[in-house]
């Protein structure tokens, strides 16, 4: 984020909701770019770079939860999943496959609003000034606290925003259990059973980047009763 406005990609199959997202986001300060479908924005992708991809699950062909999955591979770029109201499993499986957040249909535009602009301000800024980083270690990965970077070795793990923010959340009191209620508090979504099990997907696939066995956690631990923690060497 600069003083540039962020560039959005608008991916649903609908042309009448890519005409409508796109007007309305153009006249709240982003510039959009949209596509008709995952092949569409495939190529897309290939050439430009994106703040933010708002995309439907149900689409021709591939689905907005396999694309997802795909960019995961090999980009951190923040997004947004449209499911059918209703669909649970839809919703779980694109938060596993690595979205940061997902609406239902039909919704308000103000709250697709809402929701951008929370998952924009969850991405770890750059760094004006040079300072002495503030490192946990994680067996053998290290979290950079000022920077908010993981790393193992010389590789940089990359993390999705909500990832990311999580690790912020959790490295600034590290040893003490955070409530599911207060990570939803803390992520800026709305209280509810729903969000508190997004959060449980969350820890799921960030417990995969950082621990040796994810099924028994040596660093993310849950604690019973009180919610999560992280517990650096």
């Amino acid at each position: 984020m600069s003083e540039f406005d962020p560039h959005l990609l608008i991916v649903d199959d609908d042309e009448r909701i890519r005409t409508l997202l796109q007007k309305f986001l153009n006249r709240n300060g982003f510039l959009v770019t949209a596509a008709r479908d995952a092949a569409h924005a495939r190529r897309i992708l290939s050439g430009l770079d994106f703040d933010l991809i708002v995309m439907d699950v149900m689409m021709p062909g591939e689905t907005g939860i396999s694309l997802t999955r795909s960019l995961r591979e090999t980009s951190n770029t923040p997004i947004l999943l449209l499911t059918a109201r209703g669909e649970t499993e839809d919703r779980i499986a694109g938060l596993e496959a690595g979205a940061d957040d997902y609406l239902a249909k039909p919704f308000e535009p103000k709250e697709l609003l809402l929701r951008i602009n929370a998952i924009l301000r969850r991405m770890p800024e750059a760094q004006g000034e040079e300072v002495r980083p503030k490192v946990l270690h994680l067996g053998d990965i290290r979290y950079d606290m000022e920077r908010g970077e993981l790393w193992r070795g010389e590789d940089l793990i990359r993390l999705t925003a909500t990832e990311s923010q999580l690790m912020r959340i959790f490295a600034s009191s590290p040893g003490e259990a955070v409530s599911r209620t207060k990570l939803v508090e803390d992520l800026g979504r709305d209280r509810g059973q729903a969000q508190e099990r997004a959060v449980d997907v969350q820890i799921t696939r960030l417990r995969r980047k950082i621990e040796t066995d994810p099924k028994q956690p040596r660093y993310l631990q849950t604690v019973r009763g009180a919610g999560y923690m992280l517990a650096p060497d």
